[in-house]
C-alpha cells in the first residue's frame, strides 16, 4: 500500500486534493480565529471588570472550537450544505455568489484553496513522500493561514506560531531540517534580531515598524531551519517587501501612511528557505567565490 501511495500518479493527485480540502478549512480558520480571539479578550476583560461571562465549553480545544457553528451565510444565515462547500468548484458554479441570497462571495475562498492545493504539491513534489514532507505540509498551511490573517487584519496570532516554534524544536531533535543546536540558536537568533531591528527603528523614527507576531514568526524559521537561514530569510523578505510596496504606492495609490504587513513576506520566504534554502546558500558562496 505504501508503494502505491509513494508513486507520482497517486500521490501527486491526493495530495493537490487534500491540499484544497485544508484550504478550505484555512478560510475558516482566517475568518473565525481573530473573531475567536476578539471574543476571549473581551471575556477576559469582562472577567476583569466582574462581569458575568458566557461558559464556553469548547473554547479551551484548539483549533477544534472554530468548527462550531456549520458555515453559514454571513449576510443571510443560509447553511452551507455539503455540494455547496466543494473547494474551488462550488464558489465556481454558484458563480461566486450565495445559493440563498445571491450575495457575492468573497474571491479568497478558492484563491486559499487554489494556493493550498498548488503549494502542499510542490512541498511533496520536493520532498517526496515521507515524515519531512508531512512536516512542512503543515507549516505551509499554517503560514497560508497567517498569511491572509497578517493581510486582512496585521496580526500573526500566537495560537497559530507558538506551537509551531515548539513543533520546530522536537522534529530537529531528530535533525529532520537541522541539527538541534542551531535550531535552538535560530529561534533565539531569529527573535532577538527583529527585536533588535524594531527598537532601532523605534528610536530612530519614534515609530513602530513592525509588530510583534513578526519577531515570533522569523523565531519560528529559526527553530525549523536553523540560525544558518535566517539572513537569507531576513534579505529577501525584505527585498521582496520593499519592491511590492513600493509598486502599490506608485501603481495602485496606496497612502503611504497605511502600514503594510510584513508577515507574509516573511512567510513567503520562509517557505522558499525550505524547500530551496540551502541550495540558495551554496549558489550565493560559489558565485561570490567562498567555496
Amino acid at each position: 500500500m505504501q508503494e502505491v501511495l509513494a508513486l507520482p500518479a497517486v500521490l501527486y493527485p491526493l495530495t493537490f486534493i487534500l491540499g484544497l480540502l485544508v484550504g478550505s478549512f484555512l478560510n475558516v480558520v482566517i475568518f473565525r480565529l481573530p473573531a475567536r480571539m476578539e471574543q476571549e479578550l473581551k471575556d477576559a476583560c469582562d472577567e476583569q471588570a466582574g462581569k458575568e461571562v458566557e461558559y464556553r465549553p469548547n473554547r479551551w480545544f484548539g483549533l477544534a472550537y472554530l468548527m462550531s457553528p456549520p458555515s453559514s451565510c454571513m449576510t443571510c444565515g443560509h447553511r452551507i450544505r455539503a455540494w455547496e462547500n466543494i473547494p474551488v468548484i462550488s464558489w465556481l458554479l454558484q458563480k461566486g455568489r450565495c445559493a440563498a441570497c445571491g450575495t457575492r462571495l468573497s474571491i479568497q475562498y478558492p484563491v486559499v484553496e487554489l494556493l493550498s492545493g498548488l503549494l502542499s504539491l510542490v512541498v511533496v513534489w520536493h520532498f517526496g513522500y515521507g515524515w519531512q514532507a508531512l512536516a512542512a505540509l503543515l507549516l505551509t498551511w499554517a503560514l497560508l493561514a497567517m498569511s491572509v490573517i497578517d493581510i486582512r487584519l496585521q496580526i500573526l496570532p500566537d495560537v497559530l506560531i507558538l506551537p509551531l516554534i515548539w513543533l520546530g524544536l522536537l522534529l530537529n531533535l531528530q535533525g529532520m531540517f537541522t541539527d538541534i543546536q542551531s535550531a535552538i540558536y535560530g529561534a533565539v537568533a531569529g527573535y532577538l534580531s527583529l527585536w533588535f531591528l524594531f527598537h532601532v527603528f523605534l528610536l530612530a523614527t519614534g515609530k513602530e515598524g513592525m509588530g510583534y507576531g513578526d519577531f515570533k514568526l522569523l523565531a519560528l524559521f529559526g527553530a525549523w531551519l536553523g540560525w544558518q537561514l535566517l539572513p537569507q530569510i531576513l534579505l529577501l523578505s525584505a527585498v521582496v517587501g520593499a519592491i511590492s510596496g513600493l509598486g502599490m504606492i506608485l501603481f495602485l495609490g496606496r497612502d503611504k501612511a497605511v502600514p503594510i504587513p510584513f508577515g507574509p513576506y516573511l512567510a513567503a520566504a520562509g517557505w522558499i528557505a525550505i524547500l530551496w534554502g540551502d541550495e540558495i546558500n551554496r549558489s550565493y558562496l560559489q558565485f561570490a567565490g567562498l567555496q
